[in-house]
């Protein structure tokens, strides 16, 4: 498999776009040819090194100014010496060559989690050139950013768009039970095989991980039981979390699937391709089992009486199981929706937090200013610093006010550029709160769910108790909502 399909793989893996993906893999074409082992070009005559030789020496430690002799290496051609001693500190804990294309790919992917910005266009992205820019322009940042090269890297992504990305699938008004049935099915027979035994089952952990908010805040381990996170992760790569919502537990999934109204208490119930099928272990096969639920898994055919699903975490791994119509053990289904054809609200852009004052950053530029909007400033050091004041983020020349920590190697106190802040070092996590909304006119669940970063069904479970008859589609005016 070419080096090419593999990056489209991993990437894909992680939840982001085709138009994202092609976007990020022509900026990592036109930095380093996909060359994983790639020592930048105009370095290798002064270091005296090959690709080969410079990463065989820093691998066995003959050589050992990797860090801080300011040559560009590896997809990204990582460049400035915090970024290198990361990429260095990555490899080793992950047992590999600082040249592996796998570790590489995974220390590319902690990086941009780093970058909240950049990641909210990548999940957004409707373009190659869209997705490509805000690469080109916030994370690799080289010093050439005219738009003959912006229109060059474009290209490089949309080669590789046109040569991976799957087209479309075309569906027809009405037509949606069918295909989007289909859609869910493919994707979950797709990932069978993927096991704990060679970590190949990782990559649904992190689709689903990648997806925020996360349910209840928990950040799925590779080593947690993973089969409700499979069936999100499915639902995740199809786009259609409203439909099917996105936890790591059985028995919460239930709760939600209550809250959507598309719970299936019968377990006589003759299940369709793409309905949910859960699991109680425990049930003794007499009369309807309302146990809590241990399994759960994606239905994919029925054939007569017989039922074949396939579930996450089925002896460690994707695969199927066959049982029958009203069979022990059947817990109920999850029935989503999907002749319920609801128009969806276009996307609204949305606003870039960026950074918060208290912040710790690691500060990469070589000016800071008096002002926000200062026409010229003086120069400083680069290194880690704080966050102390932000000012219009998205309007003003230099929105951040960064004032250097104590044993940092920067002296930076001034306002600075926000390209010039690489990413979050230390960030003090904001204490929990309860948001309350106040049901006003014109106010929707949907609206409200994505006002508050959330999703409908979980404000459904939060507030089912106090509102009994609150639904997807009806609140009342003056509720108090929990959010």
């Amino acid at each position: 498999m070419s080096n090419a399909k593999k990056i489209w793989d991993s990437l894909k893996s992680r939840g982001l776009n085709d138009f994202a993906v092609a976007g990020i893999m022509g900026n990592l074409y036109a930095e380093s040819g996909l060359q994983p082992n790639n020592l930048q070009n105009s370095y290798q005559k002064s270091l005296g090194f090959t690709d080969e030789s410079y990463t065989k020496e820093v691998d066995n430690g003959s050589y050992d100014n990797f860090v801080k002799d300011c040559a560009g290496y590896g997809l990204a051609q990582w460049t400035f010496w915090t970024r290198k001693q990361a990429l260095l500190n990555y490899a080793r804990a992950y047992g590999s060559s600082i040249g592996d294309l796998a570790m590489q790919l995974g220390f590319l992917w902690q990086e941009l989690q780093g970058y909240k910005g950049i990641m909210q266009a990548l999940k957004t992205a409707s373009s190659v050139r869209a997705a490509s820019d805000v690469i080109l322009l916030q994370y690799e940042r080289p010093r050439d950013q005219s738009e003959a090269v912006r229109k060059k890297r474009a290209s490089y992504g949309q080669k590789f768009y046109n040569e991976y990305a799957a087209a479309p699938e075309q569906v027809e008004e009405g037509k949606e039970t069918g295909s989007m049935r289909e859609k869910i099915v493919a994707i979950a027979k797709n990932w069978i095989g993927k096991k704990e035994a060679d970590g190949s089952h990782k990559a649904i952990i992190d689709v689903y991980n990648a997806h925020k908010p996360l349910a209840r805040g928990y950040k799925v381990k590779y080593t947690d039981a993973w089969c409700a996170t499979f069936v999100s992760a499915v639902a995740i790569k199809c786009g259609i979390t409203n439909l099917i919502p996105t936890e790591c537990g059985c028995q919460k999934m239930i709760e939600l699937f209550k809250a959507l109204g598309a719970w299936v208490e019968n377990d006589a119930y003759t299940p369709k391709a793409g309905d949910i099928i859960f699991y109680d272990w425990q049930d003794n096969g007499v009369g309807d089992n309302t146990g809590g639920s241990d399994h759960v898994g994606i239905v994919e055919k029925v054939s007569g009486s017989t039922i074949t699903v396939i579930e996450g975490n089925i002896n460690n791994a994707v695969g199927r199981r066959s049982l029958q119509v009203n069979g022990k053990y059947i817990r109920g289904y999850g029935a989503p929706k999907y002749t319920e054809n609801t128009p969806a609200q276009p996307e609204q852009p949305a606003v870039q937090d960026g950074y918060k004052v208290g912040d710790v950053v690691e500060f990469t530029g070589t000016k800071h200013y008096v002002s926000a909007n200062a026409a010229s400033g003086k120069n400083c050091k680069a290194g880690r610093a704080e966050v102390t004041q932000v000012y219009q983020l998205g309007k003003s020349k230099h929105p951040y006010h960064l004032k250097a920590v104590s044993g940092s190697t920067s002296n930076v106190h001034g306002w600075v550029d926000a390209a010039d802040i690489d990413c979050k070092v230390n960030v003090k996590p904001d204490a929990p709160t309860q948001r309350v909304h106040t049901v006003k006119k014109g106010d929707t669940l949907s609206a409200l769910a994505k006002k508050y970063d959330t999703t409908v069904a979980a404000i459904l479970a939060a507030n089912k108790a106090k509102y009994p008859k609150i639904t997807a589609s009806y609140i009342v005016v003056g509720w108090k909502l929990t959010v």
